[in-house]
């Protein structure tokens, strides 16, 4: 089955929130991409509100329920208590955790999962009670070790962090090597029954092969390189090109 395509909204309210207007709108732009055919919303709302505002969340939450109902909405981010307070209001059908500073500019690394094994335990166990899909956001370096520690947490999924693969839009020969153990990755984390998703730097161009390499992806979560197209191609188009880049048919 191929990968489904969630549409990463961060870049939008980033725009939209360079003044103080209510466009470009993250509630329109998000109707377009699931009419068009995207199979879910993510935000990554941090503490600051620099780019997706706490007040987004129900009105993404809305429209999903309203309009879109066989959508999810994925909301990433560290686990403050702020933050699983946001998801608590927010209901999202799947939770992804990040390790990043709140000052991040971006989500750079996965989790350590030896260092942070108890804390994570006790947060994957929180959500799920809340009735939440967890994904853990987990390098991609062939650790099978790690994957099976991120099982023990009780997540049902990672995300491969494919930031490295993603930096690599200008010399494809270094990609090859980071796409197989991105797959490795995949491959231990698939043995013992955990699904796997994946985000960062993710474009048209290089879709294709990483699908190829892991065809039971489960997810892709795509934002800036999505919307960077959809001011040439349109969010409606760029959408559709994302899907077909991921196997689908549109």
């Amino acid at each position: 089955m191929p990968a489904k395509l969630s549409v990463n909204l961060n870049a939008i309210a980033m725009l939209r929130n360079r003044r103080d207007l209510p466009w470009p709108s993250v509630e329109a732009l998000g109707r377009i991409a699931l009419a068009a055919g995207a199979s879910g919303l993510t935000v990554h709302p941090r503490p600051d509100q620099r780019h997706i505002r706490f007040s987004d969340l129900p009105v993404i939450r809305n429209l999903i329920d309203d309009e879109f109902p066989q959508a999810e909405f994925n909301i990433e981010g560290y686990p403050t208590e702020e933050f699983l307070e946001l998801c608590a209001g927010a209901a999202p059908e799947q939770v992804t955790l990040v390790p990043d500073d709140p000052a991040q500019a971006t989500s750079d690394h996965g989790w350590d999962f030896r260092k942070h094994h108890g804390f994570l335990t006790d947060v994957v166990a929180r959500l799920k009670n809340m009735g939440c899909r967890v994904s853990l956001f987990a390098d991609g370096d062939g650790d099978a070790d790690a994957v099976k520690l991120a099982k023990a947490t009780g997540a049902d999924r990672i995300e491969l962090y494919t930031g490295p693969y993603g930096g690599c839009y200008d010399a494809p020969e270094r990609a090859t090597p980071i796409l197989e153990a991105l797959g490795k990755t995949a491959d231990a984390a698939l043995a013992i029954g955990l699904a796997v998703n994946a985000g960062h730097d993710l474009t048209v161009a290089n879709l294709p092969a990483l699908v190829k390499r892991i065809p039971d992806l489960a997810e892709v979560s795509i934002g800036h390189g999505l919307t960077a197209d959809a001011l040439e191609y349109g969010m409606a188009g760029t959408v559709r090109r994302f899907c077909r880049a991921c196997g689908q048919v549109v």
